[in-house]
């Protein structure tokens, strides 16, 4: 079970995050390695992602530097074994009036998966965007993705709209799921 550590009352949980096991950190280029593995393999085995287009090096590097540039997070969650997972978040739509909504994306190694990882990535995403004063945290599940669905819901999201067949992967029509929380949200609440 996750155990992020943030001042009562506080909102934000800033620089490292003690976890129980993995340590929840900032991102460096030179993890991109193991941080793509992580995701090319959702990409090749899941539909938590709709694209069937891996990363390559030179369009992760792009996509780091483009997170960073931006001033959006790239936090990993680290042990011996390795990057256990990692999470970001980015613009919900590019038009200026959604500047205070982001939408976040979280994936841990198939290895590591149910212990607790995803979650804690998640509190600390929400409490970094509550610090970068957003309002709201947006999550796009598939709607088959009831372990994800339910550990938002456990976190305050709320299911806000299910769109019918709008991906196609793996020789099916997806249903997508959109979830929000409004921020800021009681990262304390979440800690256990």
């Amino acid at each position: 079970m996750s155990d992020v550590k943030s001042k009562p009352g506080a909102p934000a949980v800033t620089g490292a995050s003690a976890v129980t096991g993995p340590l929840i950190d900032n991102a460096s280029r030179h993890e991109l390695p193991q941080i793509l593995a992580i995701y090319n393999e959702v990409i090749r085995n899941s539909t938590a992602v709709y694209s069937e287009e891996e990363f390559s090096p030179a369009r992760g590097e792009t996509w780091f530097d483009t997170k960073m540039g931006h001033g959006f997070p790239m936090i990993v969650a680290r042990d011996a074994s390795g990057i256990a997972g990692f999470g970001t978040f980015g613009e919900f739509r590019a038009w200026p009036c959604y500047r205070h909504s982001v939408e976040h994306s979280v994936h841990v190694r198939a290895d590591r998966r149910g212990q607790g990882i995803g979650r804690a990535l998640v509190i600390e995403l929400l409490a970094r965007a509550a610090a970068s004063s957003k309002h709201v945290m947006i999550a796009g599940i598939d709607a088959d993705n009831a372990v994800s669905i339910g550990l938002h819901q456990s976190l305050g999201f709320t299911s806000v709209g299910h769109f019918h067949e709008v991906g196609f992967k793996f020789g099916r029509w997806l249903d997508l799921v959109f979830m929000q929380c409004i921020l800021p949200p009681t990262v304390d609440s979440f800690v256990k």
